[in-house]
């Protein structure tokens, strides 16, 4: 009893130590993906663009980009809310410009008034960490006018070393964004004003965002790097579909307790990762109108 006592304890440090050291988030307690089973590209996706740069190898798909074209995908139905994951690898090396995403849009059907709720890796160059960019759209507009809501982080780990698993829960109250099932953001519903209600699918895509993406546009894409590549497998939905009864879906719960919000360890973990690895945050940028996020 006493040598495994001290063993206990051993371990309790340990796992201390490897949080203050920034080596890794609390344990937030719950696992949603663990709850939902993954879903095979054929059976839940389709191609959108690039056909000649999208590979498919038993159920692991591959995207890259070079100097002809990307790729992107989508899903095979539109959802009101759902639950919508997939694990992804990362290109190391220099990825300046270069956008690996997974998101949900209706851009096809209300071009120029569209929602979106984006999972964005913005490309980097050799001696810098990726960003990882979290941004909502409501009614945003093509026309250079577009609302964003980002808030950026950094991770505690290297997403080109393995896959990890990212995912956007969206019901009809919140948006919570997940990395390995540890909350990193919650996008609360305060009005219908400030929150997208409308049908989306789900997409993911490679492409050239070289005006913007790395530090504003300072840093571009460098097709002597190429072919930029995104790699995609263990997909999940669990949603309601727009389309077929939605009136007797149940919207998806990130939570424990199969209501909205997040358990308190939740809240914990989310915390954390805010604290030591977010560094951009929409709210609290004095350079924006925030008559136009009423929320912050």
């Amino acid at each position: 009893m006493g040598l495994l006592f001290y063993i206990i304890i051993f371990l309790c440090i340990l796992h201390f130590m490897r949080n203050i050291n920034g080596q890794g988030p609390p344990s937030p307690g719950y696992s949603p993906s663990s709850r939902i089973g993954s879903v095979g590209f054929n059976q839940g996706f389709r191609n959108l663009w690039g056909p000649q740069h999208q590979r498919l190898d038993q159920q692991a798909l591959t995207l890259w980009l070079d100097r002809s074209s990307g790729s992107g995908f989508k899903s095979l139905n539109p959802y009101s809310s759902g639950y919508f994951g997939a694990a992804i690898k990362l290109q190391p090396g220099y990825t300046a410009g270069v956008i690996t995403s997974f998101y949900l849009s209706n851009n096809e059907e209300h071009p120029g008034n569209h929602d979106e709720i984006d999972i964005e890796f913005l490309g980097t160059t050799n001696d810098k960490p990726y960003v990882l960019q979290t941004n909502v759209y409501i009614r945003g507009s093509g026309d250079g006018n577009i609302i964003g809501r980002e808030m950026r982080f950094h991770l505690w780990f290297d997403p080109t070393q393995d896959f990890h698993n990212y995912a956007i829960l969206w019901n009809p109250t919140e948006i919570i964004y997940f990395v390995d099932d540890v909350p990193i953001r919650r996008y609360p519903r305060k009005s219908d004003a400030t929150f997208p209600l409308r049908p989306m699918w789900l997409y993911g895509s490679i492409w050239d965002a070289s005006s913007w993406a790395t530090e504003n546009g300072k840093y571009k894409a460098d097709y002597t790097y190429q072919p930029f590549v995104g790699k995609y497998n263990n997909f999940k939905i669990r949603g309601c579909r727009s389309d077929a009864h939605a009136s007797s879906c149940r919207p998806a719960s990130g939570s424990p307790s199969a209501s909205y919000g997040l358990s308190n360890q939740q809240n914990a973990a989310m915390s954390w990762v805010q604290n030591k690895y977010k560094f951009y945050d929409y709210c609290q940028d004095r350079q924006r109108d925030h008559s136009l996020t009423p929320e912050c």
